[in-house]
Order: structure tokens, then sequence, then C-alpha cells
């Protein structure tokens, strides 16, 4: 529900997870397959956590964080972890990104950019034709 000024928007926990499962069935229907799923923490971390148990593949978590400013609802300088956590050593194929909005897309930029470029050496060639390939936006 939006609040009256216009400024926030109040989901309830059952819509949230609605829209969860919403996203899951579009990414179904997408038909793209994926390896991995890379959620970009904090706000990504609920949806990356639940595609993950819905599609059965591996999670992988990146922290990022640029809205500090004004209680969290003003973007600034943006931080991307150096690692990425994850069961399996490196993430490596095709990678769903989650995160939980994209309203500038800087976020999704950087992060891309960032995963192009900084794989070990000896497997950025096949890493970085996946990650060329791998990203869509739903």
């Amino acid at each position: 529900m939006l609040t009256e000024d216009g400024k926030h928007l109040y989901v309830s926990y059952d819509e949230y997870h609605n829209l969860i499962e919403k996203l899951a069935l579009k990414v179904h229907q997408s038909g793209w397959q994926f390896d991995t799923i890379l959620c970009l923490a904090r706000g990504g971390m609920r949806p990356g956590d639940i595609l993950s148990r819905i599609f059965d593949k591996p999670l992988a978590i990146m922290s990022t964080s640029s809205y500090r400013a004004e209680a969290g609802t003003l973007q600034g300088h943006l931080d991307i972890a150096k690692f990425i956590t994850t069961p399996k050593g490196e993430i490596a194929g095709k990678v769903l990104l989650v995160d939980d909005l994209a309203d500038s897309g800087h976020t999704l930029k950087a992060v891309m950019h960032m995963l192009k470029n900084n794989y070990s050496p000896h497997h950025r060639t096949a890493q970085r034709r996946d990650l060329d390939q791998g990203f869509v936006q739903v």
C-alpha cells in the first residue's frame, strides 16, 4: 500500500511472497536456463533464497550497499564486495542476478561490470562469455 505522501510502499508478508512467486513464474515462462542464482545483499537475499529453492539452483551472495542516506531512501556511493559467497567455490555458467528493486539500474550495471572483469584468469574466457549472454531482466 502506498502512503498518502507517495514516498513509501508497504507490502504485507503474504503479498511479498506472492510477488516472488509471480517473479519465479515469469523466469520459468521465459525459458531461460541458468546455473546459479546470485543475490545482492541485503535486498535480494529473500527473493534469491526463495528462487533458489523453487528452481533447485545454488545460491551465491554478493554484498552491495548504496542506500544509506536519508534513512536508506537516498542512493549514494555504491560499495560492492570483492568476494562472492557460494558453496561451490566460484560462480560459473549462466547467472540469474537477483535484487529487490532496480530503479536507476546503477547497481545492476556496476555488478555486471565487476563480474565480467574480476574472474580469475584461468576461468575468465568461458565465464565472461556466459556472463555476456547470461543476464536477463524480468
